[in-house]
């Protein structure tokens, strides 16, 4: 009898040792890809942006932070890669990713649309842009994408994305410190201490949230591929301020000093340098140039006029020193094409751009 009643209390005990146990075993899957599981390019078609959203019910999108089940939903994942193509990617911020735009109205979008030919060969243009100010994070993703063959990567940046206080704070960043760690070491990006890795955080329990965001992805991919609808577009939003108080700070840098080491310029160069057997063209985005109150003070929400003027020399100075391609097309967009935000712009906007960019790609014929 006693060891009947015994039973029963052996198993629980085995059942959550055997719980613990694989918990404590699940962080030694940290780096397997198991976000590379994916119903997108098989039970419906991927991507044309990376998956980023706030409002599931309405945009049938959200955001995860599994690079992984990110690029695995993109089109890319799947794309043959055929014998004419001249293979472009563009990397950035949300003005890339294309707020607001559908996904043939971003730059990808309309240059995709030009059918450009270079070298005899069909330009086919994708759009890797992801929702944050941070170069760091767009190492993240070059690194990964680049085993999907590019020709040419173009690389959109603002000074915002420079900073280097801010550089590890972004959440798709923040939520991968084994992958940033790793790109520390193999950039040799000395300007980073590395992310700590707590080893609770790389369990089955801490993971369930990442796990169970994958799975709603997939859920959502069916009704996107149904409707087409990749973000929640409103019927208003509020414009991008034009007038300003009077205000000449940026962060916590002395003003008329825009300190260049701290500024993540070294992601770029050595980036480039690091990948040598692709081209890179980087630019410097368009901005909102006001014309309203203290508009002589600043350029924008983001910009004082004495930061931004320093950045622009800076960043010239550090592209033409490492040999990079670089393009400055910062006010080639007039005000009036901005919608939401200082580097946000409609379809208008876009399309100056998108008619200089087609130009520089086809320039890379000459170089």
């Amino acid at each position: 009898m006693r060891s009947q009643k015994a039973l029963p209390v052996r198993i629980l005990i085995k059942a959550g040792l055997f719980a613990a146990l694989f918990n404590m075993a699940f962080s030694l899957l940290m780096n397997v890809p198991i976000g590379s599981l994916s119903l997108y390019n098989h039970l419906y078609p991927g991507r044309e942006r990376f998956p980023f959203g706030e409002n599931p019910s309405t945009s049938y999108n959200l955001s995860i932070y599994n690079l992984d089940a990110m690029i695995a939903s993109h089109e890319i994942s799947a794309a043959k890669k055929e014998a004419d193509e001249f293979r472009v990617f563009i990397v950035g911020d949300s003005s890339t990713w294309g707020f607001l735009q559908n996904p043939g109205d971003t730059l990808a979008g309309l240059l995709d649309s030009r059918s450009l030919e270079l070298n005899d060969k069909n330009v086919r243009v994708y759009n890797l842009g992801y929702p944050s100010l941070s170069v760091v994070k767009d190492l993240m993703i070059i690194d990964r994408v680049k085993q999907y063959d590019p020709d040419l990567i173009i690389w959109l940046v603002t000074l915002e994305s420079l900073p280097v206080d801010n550089q590890l704070e972004t959440p798709l960043v923040a939520n991968n410190p084994i992958l940033v760690n790793d790109l520390i070491d193999r950039y040799q990006l000395t300007t980073f201490e590395k992310i700590p890795v707590v080893w609770k955080e790389t369990t089955l329990v801490a993971r369930r949230r990442e796990l169970a965001d994958i799975i709603r992805l997939q859920i959502y991919g069916a009704m996107w591929a149904g409707t087409g609808i990749d973000q929640d577009y409103p019927d208003e939003y509020t414009p991008a301020l034009r007038d300003f108080a009077v205000d000449e700070s940026f962060y916590d840098f002395s003003p008329y000093d825009l300190d260049e080491n701290r500024l993540a310029l070294n992601v770029i160069s050595q980036t480039v340098k690091l990948n040598s057997d692709i081209q890179f063209l980087v630019v410097n985005e368009p901005i909102l140039i006001a014309q309203g109150e203290n508009s002589d003070i600043r350029y924008d929400y983001y910009y004082p006029r004495w930061a931004y003027d320093q950045y622009r020399g800076i960043i010239q100075e550090k592209m033409d020193k490492a040999g990079i391609n670089y393009n400055d097309l910062w006010d080639i967009v007039p005000q009036e094409y901005f919608t939401n935000s200082a580097i946000h712009m409609d379809k208008s906007g876009e399309e100056i751009l998108a008619e200089r960019i087609a130009s520089l790609i086809i320039e890379t014929d000459k170089q």
